[in-house]
Formats: structure tokens, C-alpha cells, sequence
């Protein structure tokens, strides 16, 4: 398991990565701002990309989480019990990212293209993948 925790915490840092250029203003993978706005963040008639600051954020929570990956669960006790309620939390995060791509009342927020198609292919598969593995390495361990 120690292995699927390094692939998902490599996973995180490359997903942390991408936010951190946008953070910085450069426009990858698209080139225009209002395409990777549609592309990526998917509001309705989003023209802008978020601010540097929502960028940063998001690379802080990414590279967090790709850390708390790295902390032993078999530590015991309660710094045991506070890497797996992490751990936990964070499985339970991605699912909900995931599966709200297939809820209506909530793909109608995030209605833009090609963001809304990219979400249903890409990014939301990608989250339940992501929080399955994460309740992968946490189950190994309870069990």
C-alpha cells in the first residue's frame, strides 16, 4: 500500500503543479485565460481564471494532502487515529468532487464547455479513482 499512497501523493503534486502556474498567470495547457476558464473551472459564462490567491490555495490543500499520504498509520494512538481520520476525510472529499459531476442540481452550477463534458470523462473519474485509493490505504491498515 505504501506504493499506491507514493502514486496518489505523485498524483496530487502534479495536480498541485498545474494550479501553481495558473497561480503564477501562465495559461497551460490552453493558452487563452477565458478557454482554460471554460476548460477547468466551468462556471456559467466564466471569463476570467480564479484569482492567484484561490490558485495558491488550492496548491496548499493539494500538497497537503499529497503529505498527509506520507504519514505512517501505524503509528498508533491518537497521532495513528488523526493520520487516518485525515485520511478518511480526504477519501470522502473526492468522492463527493467526484459524484457531484453526476448530480443535476449540481452540474447545473459548472454547466460551461467544455468544462462540463471534461468534468463527466476526466476530472470526476479521476476523483472517485483518487478517493477509492485513498480508501484503499486507509482499509488496508484498519484491517
Amino acid at each position: 500500500m505504501r506504493l499506491l499512497a507514493d502514486g496518489i501523493s505523485v498524483a496530487l503534486v502534479g495536480i498541485a503543479a498545474l494550479h501553481g502556474l495558473w497561480a503564477l498567470r501562465i495559461w497551460w495547457p490552453l493558452r487563452d485565460e477565458t478557454a482554460l476558464a471554460r476548460a477547468v473551472v466551468g462556471r456559467a459564462g466564466i471569463i476570467k481564471m480564479p484569482t492567484p490567491a484561490a490558485c495558491w490555495a488550492m496548491v496548499m490543500v493539494l500538497l497537503a494532502a499529497a503529505l498527509w499520504l506520507q504519514f505512517p498509520l501505524d503509528s498508533g494512538g491518537l497521532r495513528g487515529a488523526l493520520v487516518a481520520l485525515g485520511l478518511a476525510v480526504m477519501s470522502a472529499l473526492c468522492f463527493a468532487r467526484g459524484l457531484g459531476a453526476y448530480v443535476p442540481a449540481l452540474r447545473r452550477s459548472r454547466s460551461e464547455e467544455p468544462f462540463a463534458t471534461f468534468d463527466r470523462r476526466y476530472y470526476a473519474p479521476l476523483c472517485l479513482v483518487l478517493g477509492g485509493s485513498v480508501g484503499l490505504v486507509l482499509l488496508t491498515h484498519l484491517i
